[in-house]
């Protein structure tokens, strides 16, 4: 029954393009609807399981499965499109507008749904590029000067990262005969030091590292956050580059390549610069989604720090903090799109004082904060806690201190940030700021209670969600 999770997206799609004008208004709904359907069938077994619609096999010849890893991805997924909804109410205004945006997170959650299902190279790299169209066209909704060029930007990156991709599939194809994971597999482990196959691994990881938008292959990153609509910048955060670089990274190596020496080095040496030199480059922004952007790409250097460790601690961790970083990052995005419906500007220097005004705004703000600077009880303080356990576990000592004190420069440029925007005295253009709407504080509620939530049942949610992730 896994297909449905790709085509019930497809027939809706189908179903609102085909509506009458005054039909179309129902398409948010529908979306909204999807994203309820998303989250109930992942903990849904009927739906979870390995079966194929009869007569339908035939037709959409996916190879599809799910595991822990999967899950979690697909929790992720429905969580962020569900929020980017509630909050697009006051950025999407426009009928036509509304109905494009809907039909666009429709493809992005088909194209994001594929790639964490199908255990088939090439159909992967299928849907890696519906979502990556989806994004592209949702950056420059706008149709605006910095929403055009942030597009862009996107546009030249992710085309080259497709070339490396499909390169690498080429190369492995002809090494394989096949582009099933079970199959590639198999015939890599014939000739494990060809130099073939170790020209594949790294062309194939530098264009999953560009979707990831980690050090230094995050050029575009900065610009599409903060360019793109809010909405668009929660849903690219939240869950697209992490679910289109960093997951689909974890499963190409954790299904086909393995974990060797040499590639270990590359994801740890990558995840150290990401997270350092990203959170460096946060210190010094005045744009709040700019700032936000940049840690993005020092987080995400966490989660392969986590994950080069190549241990079940280190991928258990990996997999907690995209957990995690979605979620308090979806927040801290929630919280620019209120700042911004309300004064109109995301630059920090003509804010102050905003907590008093807008006190669920800010009180949901600091707590994201803390969580992604580390400290306990919240959420990430756990998976970072992880994370550096797995790296002492390693052996690798100086690592996992850099990352202690990485995580010290996260807490200084995320309370800079809360200086600067929701404490001190409020400006005198402030005076008649009120708190945002029932659309951004909802959200913001959601997510803040998750940080909780997670933080302090952690134990529950580790052995029962995250410890299994390493038992496929």
């Amino acid at each position: 029954m896994l297909s449905l999770m790709i085509l019930i997206p497809l027939a809706c799609l189908l179903l609102i393009s085909f509506l009458p004008l005054k039909g179309k208004r129902v398409a948010f709904a529908v979306v909204m609807a999807l994203a309820f359907f998303q989250i109930y069938a992942v903990f849904s077994p009927s739906i979870m399981a390995n079966r194929h619609l009869p007569g339908l096999a035939s037709v959409f010849n996916f190879t599809l499965a799910v595991d822990s890893l999967s899950r979690i991805m697909l929790l992720c997924i429905g969580i962020v499109i569900f929020i980017a909804l509630l909050a697009a109410g006051p950025f999407v205004k426009e009928e036509d507008k509304r109905f494009y945006f809907s039909g666009l997170m429709i493809l992005e959650l088909m194209g994001l749904n594929g790639v964490v299902m199908v255990r088939d190279i090439f159909s992967m790299y299928v849907f890696w590029e519906v979502a990556a169209a989806a994004s592209f066209v949702l950056i420059a909704l706008e149709k605006k000067r910095d929403p055009l060029e942030g597009a862009f930007k996107y546009l030249i990156f992710s085309s080259v990262a497709t070339v490396f991709v499909l390169s690498a599939i080429a190369i492995i194809l002809l090494i394989s005969g096949s582009t099933s994971f079970t199959d590639i597999r198999v015939a890599l482990l014939v000739t494990p030091h060809s130099n073939l196959i170790i020209l594949a691994v790294g062309v194939f990881l530098a264009g999953l590292f560009m979707k990831a938008g980690v050090m230094p292959f995050h050029g575009y990153l900065p610009d599409a956050y903060a360019s793109a609509p809010a909405p668009v910048s929660i849903l690219l955060a939240g869950v697209v580059t992490k679910t289109l670089g960093v997951y689909t990274a974890m499963r190409i190596v954790i299904d086909i390549f393995g974990f060797s020496t040499a590639l270990k080095s590359i994801l740890l040496c990558i995840g150290l610069i990401s997270a350092i030199f990203g959170a460096l480059a946060a210190m010094g922004q005045k744009d709040l989604k700019r700032l936000l952007a940049y840690s993005s790409i020092s987080q995400v250097g966490y989660i392969f720090l986590g994950f080069g460790c190549g241990t079940p601690l280190g991928i258990a961790a990996a997999i907690f903090h995209i957990f995690n970083h979605t979620v308090f990052k979806s927040l801290l995005f929630v919280n620019a799109a209120a700042v911004e419906d309300r004064l109109g500007t995301l630059d920090m220097g003509r804010m102050s004082g905003l907590a008093s005004r807008m006190p669920i705004t800010g009180t949901t703000s600091v707590l994201a904060s803390l969580s992604l600077s580390g400290v306990p009880p919240l959420a990430g303080f756990w998976s970072k806690l992880f994370i550096i356990l797995a790296l002492w576990q390693s052996g690798l000592y100086g690592v996992a201190v850099t990352a202690v004190l990485t995580s010290l420069l996260t807490l200084a440029y995320m309370l800079l940030l809360q200086r600067r925007v929701f404490f001190g005295t409020p400006e005198k253009n402030m005076a008649g700021v009120v708190e945002a709407g029932f659309n951004l504080t909802l959200p913001a509620v959601i997510l803040a209670i998750l940080i909780a939530g997670v933080g302090l049942f952690f134990p529950y949610v580790v052995h029962t969600v995250i410890f299994p992730v390493v038992s496929f």
